[in-house]
């Protein structure tokens, strides 16, 4: 179980898609189902719209395109809202979640969500989910242009929210974003080893990481954040 410096946190900037919500949906999507969709709509194999699906992924990864639910409803003449909404019933919370959200808020500390996904994408697992009623601020990184991947958020970010990276724990299931959230001068960082359900744990060793946020709960509550105790 990691040991994070509770007494040292007062800001928890959290990802959605693999740490607060089981990614496998996400990862069905754009892996299965879209390439599905494509290969019958266009007459070609499965494969082959896996192989060309792969080919674009890779041309935008880690920028706001890839991201971006206007970029691929353009790029692939498909309206990708109405194809996420086939398969809503996959979205869903890990079990582990709430428990975990509402001994942060209990404990005083701000808890923002701060995510690469569209905006659309954001409303549309608030809708299922209702995980705005357990965070203070959501925020889609697409307001910014950029996405977490890159310092110029970060920097925007810390403008925006005005937080002490000494004092903030941010959490992620990628480890290359993590690694930008450190750069930046983040101090608490802690990573997702399952944020697919149904695929295996992974081994991390560049960060403290978790597979259950229950293991944490007490810690959090023996230890309130310091704007709590002050008010």
């Amino acid at each position: 179980m990691p040991m994070l410096a509770w007494k040292e946190i007062d800001t928890v900037l959290l990802d959605m898609d693999g740490t607060l919500l089981d990614l496998h949906f996400d990862n069905h999507f754009w892996l299965e189902f879209l390439p599905a969709k494509l290969a019958e709509r266009d007459g070609i194999a499965p494969e082959q719209a896996r192989e060309f699906m792969q080919g674009e992924y890779a041309k935008v990864t880690g920028t706001i395109d890839w991201y971006c639910l206007d970029y691929w409803t353009d790029k692939l003449q498909l309206d990708i809202v109405a194809a996420k909404r086939e398969i809503q019933h996959l979205i869903s919370m890990r079990e582990d979640t709430l428990p975990f959200l509402d001994a942060l808020k209990e404990s005083g500390r701000e808890v923002v969500l701060v995510t690469n996904a569209h905006p659309q994408s954001l409303s549309l697992k608030v809708e299922r989910t209702q995980l705005d009623s357990h965070i203070d601020t959501l925020i889609s990184t697409h307001e910014f242009g950029v996405t977490k991947e890159s310092q110029l958020l970060w920097q925007q970010l810390q403008q925006r929210l005005g937080f002490d990276c000494a004092r903030t724990l941010f959490v992620d299931d990628s480890l290359g974003i993590l690694h930008a959230a450190q750069q930046y001068g983040i101090a608490h960082l802690l990573a997702v080893q399952n944020p697919d359900s149904k695929q295996p744990v992974r081994e991390i060793d560049d960060f403290p990481a978790i597979q259950d946020y229950r293991y944490l709960l007490d810690d959090i509550r023996d230890n309130p954040s310091g704007k709590a105790l002050s008010r």
